[in-house]
C-alpha cells in the first residue's frame, strides 16, 4: 500500500539571509515567499511588450490577469532599443514605461529581464550587431565592456525608475559562470537609479550565483526546439514529470554553453524557495525540430512542480508574439548568427496559452484551474514541504511505478498524483489507495481502491478547513473558495475517471453527484454553516471567479471569460454564461443562474484566392556546417503564391478580432503585406492563424499575399508523430475567422 509520513514538526525556515530591495513588502525566507508577512505564491507568465502592438497591450494584460497570472516578466531586448549606436528607441510598440504603467492598471506586477544580454531567440541574444563585434570580453566586468552597457542600462533605468508595478529585476540571463559580473550588473542597475523587493537570475545549469544576493529561478520543458532532430523525447523533458527534490535542468541553454557542466549537488539551493522563471508555456519551432506541446503536457508539468515545492510558478512564455524586423537585418536567432537553431523570422507564438493574436489556447484554461486554486490556497501550501513515498520511481526511465507525492505540514497538506507525460503513454493504476500520516492520524484516500486513469494528473486535499469544518479527504481537486452569503462554500472539481468521495469531518459523503447542481450544505462542529460544490471536470476547466453583478461568483462558460471592473468579457461565438450565486430573474440550472447572448453569424468565412504561382518541387536540404542541423530556406523562387482579399466588411465592430486561418501541410510559409514580410510558420501541424485588426486598413487594401514552400518528407526535421504526414504541400483551406467581445454585467 502506498504510504507517506509527514513529521509533526517540518521545522522552520531560514529568514532574513537573502539580501534583497528595500523597502519591501515581499520577503524571501529558504521555502517560500511572503507579503506582508503572509505566505504566497506568486504565478508569473512572460510577454514580450515589443513582440505585440501597443495599442493591444491594455486588452491583452486583462486576459493575462484573467488566466491566475499575477507577475508579468518581459525582456528587454537591446538590438529593438539600441540597433544602431547611440540612438535610442523607446517610442511606440518599444515604449517599456508605458507598458509597465498598462500593467499596473491591469492589476499586475512586473519583473523586468533586464539583460543586457537576454536571448529569447533574438539574434545574439539580443545584443546588437555594432556590440557583438565590439572589442571587448562580452557578458563579463571587462572595464570596456562595462563602458559599452552603461549608457543602454541608464536609458532603461531612465525609463523604469518609480514605477510601483516593478517588484523585481533579473539580470543577465543564463550566464552559468560569472557571478562576480552578475553583482557587478545588480550593483550598477541601483548606481543608475533603479531597485525592486527581488532581484533574481536563473540558475540552471548548476550556474554559479552570487551567494545571498539573487534569488535563483529555474525553468523545465515538456519539448526542446533546441535539441537535434533525433525521432524522440528529449531525454531532460522526462525529469518534469516525476516528482523530486531536484531543481536544475541542464538543458535549458545547453545549446550555447561552451563547457560542460560538471556540478551535480544542489545543497547550497536549500537557502533558497524553488522559484522558476521558465516553465514551458509551449515551445518555438526550430527549424529543424517542430514539436507540438498539448495543454495537458503542460499542465501536468505545471502540477508536478507545484507538488515539488514551487514557491513561485512562472511561464515561458506565457503570450505569444511576434519578432521585430531590423532597419539592416532580421532580429531572429539563425544559423547565420552562429545560433545552433534556425528560427522564424517573425513567429514566436510559441503554442503559449495566449497566442501571437491573442488567441486563447486549451493550455490557457487548463493552467487557470491551477491559479485559482494557489490564489486561495497559496498562503497554506506555501509553507509545506515535500515528502515522497518508499516506493517512488527509481530513475525517469520508470514507465510502471505511480508517481505520487505529498506537499504538507504537520496537520494538513495536499496529496498530488501525475499518470501523464508526453510521447510515452503511462498505464492505468488499478486497486489503487493512499495512506498520509499527519502527525499521530493515518488518511486513507479514498475509502475504497479505485483505478488511476493513463494521462490522469490532479492534487486532492488533506484535512482541508472550509469555515469551521475541514474536508478530511476528497478525491476531487480544490479549485476555489467563496464566501455566499456569509456561508463558507469549497469549490472542488471531480478528477475525471476516480469515483467522488468525500469525507468532511468524519462523515463520509458518497452520494452527492458532480455538476452545476453539486452542492451540499454541512454543518460544522461548532453548529456554523459551510457547503461544498464540487463540479464536474468539464465545468471547472471553464471555471473562473471574481466580482459580477455586485458580488464575489464563480462564473463558467465554454467561451473565454474575463472579468473586469465588474463586467464579464466573453470571446467568441456565444456560450451560455453560468453565474453562481445565481443573479435575480434569471433561469436556473442546478444553483448557476443562465445567461444567453447572440452574437450573429460567425461561421468561418471562405477567403477570395488568386493563384499567382503554382509550387516547384521541394527543395533539396541544406544542413548546417557547423552543427549538421537542416537550415531554413532563403529562396522562395518554388514556392506556391497565392493572394487573399481582404474583405472591409469583416472589420465593422472595431472591437472584434479577425484571423486569416490557413490549414496547410508543407515546409515555410511567410505572409506579405504590401511587399512587407508580416508573419510566418514552420510548418509543424497546426492550423495557422494570422491576426489582421492591427493591419484592417493595409490588409483591405492590398490584401495578403502568401508563398508557401513544399517540404520533403525525407528531410531530417522533427514533427510530432501524430501529425506527420508524406504529404510534401496541400492547401487545404483559407478562411476568415471573427472573434468579437461581448460584455455582460454592470460596470462598477
Amino acid at each position: 500500500m502506498p504510504f507517506i509520513e509527514v513529521p509533526a514538526d517540518i521545522g522552520a525556515p531560514q529568514t532574513g539571509h537573502l539580501r534583497l530591495g528595500d523597502p519591501s513588502t515581499i520577503e524571501v525566507t529558504s521555502r517560500y515567499l511572503t507579503r506582508d508577512g503572509r505566505p504566497f505564491i506568486p504565478v508569473m507568465g512572460e510577454f514580450h511588450f515589443s513582440r505585440y502592438p501597443a495599442a493591444e497591450w491594455a486588452e491583452e494584460l486583462r486576459k493575462i490577469r484573467a488566466g491566475g497570472i499575477t507577475m508579468v516578466a518581459t525582456y528587454l531586448f537591446w538590438n529593438v532599443h539600441e540597433e544602431e549606436r547611440g540612438r535610442f528607441d523607446f517610442t511606440g510598440d518599444r515604449d517599456v514605461r508605458a507598458f509597465v504603467r498598462a500593467c499596473g492598471e491591469a492589476g499586475l506586477e512586473v519583473v523586468a529581464r533586464l539583460g543586457p544580454w537576454v536571448h529569447g531567440e533574438s539574434r545574439h541574444g539580443g545584443f546588437p550587431d555594432w556590440v557583438v563585434a565590439a572589442p571587448v570580453r562580452h557578458r563579463t566586468d571587462d572595464p570596456a565592456y562595462l563602458a559599452l552597457i552603461r549608457p543602454y542600462l541608464t536609458e532603461v533605468v531612465n525609463r523604469l525608475r518609480g514605477l510601483d508595478p516593478i517588484v523585481a529585476i533579473q539580470v543577465e540571463n543564463e550566464l552559468y559562470d560569472q557571478p562576480g559580473h552578475l553583482l557587478t550588473l545588480k550593483h550598477l542597475i541601483r548606481e543608475l537609479g533603479l531597485d525592486a523587493p527581488l532581484w533574481t537570475a536563473t540558475g540552471w545549469g548548476h550556474a554559479q550565483l552570487p551567494a545571498d544576493e539573487l534569488l535563483p529561478v529555474f525553468g523545465g520543458y515538456s519539448e526542446a526546439a533546441w535539441d537535434t532532430a533525433h525521432d524522440g523525447w528529449p531525454q531532460q523533458s522526462r525529469a518534469h514529470y516525476f516528482f523530486g527534490p531536484g531543481r536544475d535542468d541542464d538543458s535549458i541553454g545547453a545549446d550555447l554553453r561552451t563547457d560542460a557542466v560538471a556540478a551535480t549537488d544542489e545543497s547550497h539551493l536549500t537557502r533558497y524557495p524553488w522559484a522558476t522563471c521558465e516553465l514551458g508555456g509551449g515551445m518555438y519551432t526550430s527549424y529543424h525540430r517542430r514539436p507540438i506541446v498539448e495543454a495537458d503536457d503542460l499542465a501536468a508539468l505545471s502540477l508536478v512542480k507545484i507538488g515539488c515545492g514551487s514557491s513561485l510558478q512562472g511561464f515561458y512564455m506565457y503570450h505569444g508574439g511576434s519578432q521585430k524586423i531590423g532597419t539592416r537585418s532580421t532580429l531572429q536567432e539563425s544559423h547565420a548568427t552562429g545560433y545552433p537553431n534556425d528560427c522564424p523570422v517573425v513567429n514566436y507564438d510559441f503554442q503559449a496559452p495566449l497566442g501571437d493574436g491573442g488567441q486563447f489556447r486549451p493550455s490557457w484554461f487548463a493552467l487557470r484551474q491551477q491559479h485559482l486554486w494557489l490564489a486561495d490556497h497559496g498562503h497554506r501550501l506555501a509553507p509545506m514541504t515535500l515528502h515522497l513515498p518508499s516506493d517512488a520511481p527509481r530513475d525517469t526511465a520508470d514507465r510502471t511505478t505511480l508517481r505520487w507525492a505529498v506537499r504538507a505540514d504537520g496537520d494538513s497538506g495536499y496529496l498530488f498524483v501525475n499518470n501523464h507525460q508526453p510521447v510515452e503513454t503511462l498505464p492505468d493504476h488499478d486497486q489503487k489507495l493512499f495512506t498520509v500520516r499527519l502527525g499521530a492520524a493515518d488518511l486513507a484516500v479514498p475509502r475504497t481502491p479505485v483505478t488511476i486513469p493513463s494521462g490522469a494528473y490532479f492534487v486532492w486535499p488533506l484535512n482541508q478547513p472550509i469555515g469551521a469544518a475541514r474536508i478530511v479527504t476528497a478525491t476531487a481537486q480544490p479549485l476555489c473558495d467563496l464566501v455566499v452569503e456569509g456561508v463558507p462554500t469549497a469549490v472542488l472539481s471531480e478528477t475525471p475517471g476516480v469515483p467522488l468521495e468525500l469525507v468532511v469531518d468524519g462523515v463520509l459523503i458518497d452520494d452527492l453527484v458532480p455538476g452545476l447542481g453539486g452542492l451540499r450544505r454541512i454543518t460544522a462542529p461548532d453548529g456554523s454553516a459551510a457547503a461544498i460544490l464540487v463540479l464536474d471536470h468539464a465545468a471547472a476547466l471553464h471555471a473562473t471567479r471574481g466580482t459580477l453583478w455586485g458580488a464575489d461568483r464563480l462564473v463558467i462558460s465554454a467561451a473565454p471569460v474575463v472579468l473586469d471592473e465588474g463586467t464579464a468579457i466573453v470571446y467568441g461565438p456565444p456560450a451560455p454564461v453560468f453565474v453562481y450565486p445565481p443573479v435575480d430573474g434569471h433561469r436556473t440550472e442546478g444553483v448557476f443562474s443562465v445567461h444567453e447572448f447572440s452574437t450573429g453569424d460567425l461561421t468561418p468565412l471562405p477567403a477570395e484566392t488568386t493563384l499567382l504561382q503554382p509550387a516547384g518541387p521541394a527543395r533539396d536540404t541544406v544542413l548546417d556546417a557547423a552543427t549538421g542541423r537542416a537550415s531554413a530556406p532563403a529562396d522562395f523562387s518554388t514556392a506556391r503564391i497565392v493572394h487573399v482579399t481582404v474583405p472591409e466588411e469583416l472589420f465593422a465592430d472595431p472591437g472584434t478580432e479577425v484571423l486569416l486561418r490557413i490549414d496547410w501541410t508543407g515546409d515555410v510559409a511567410r505572409a506579405h503585406l504590401d511587399g512587407r514580410l508580416i508573419a510566418d510558420q514552420f510548418w509543424h501541424g497546426r492550423v495557422w492563424e494570422i491576426p489582421l485588426r492591427r493591419h484592417h486598413k493595409e490588409a483591405v487594401t492590398h490584401g495578403l499575399e502568401l508563398r508557401i514552400l513544399p517540404r520533403d518528407p525525407e528531410a531530417p526535421i522533427y514533427v510530432s508523430p501524430q501529425v506527420r504526414t508524406g504529404t510534401a504541400l496541400e492547401v487545404r483551406a483559407i478562411e476568415f475567422v471573427r472573434r468579437p467581445r461581448t460584455v455582460l454585467g454592470d460596470p462598477r
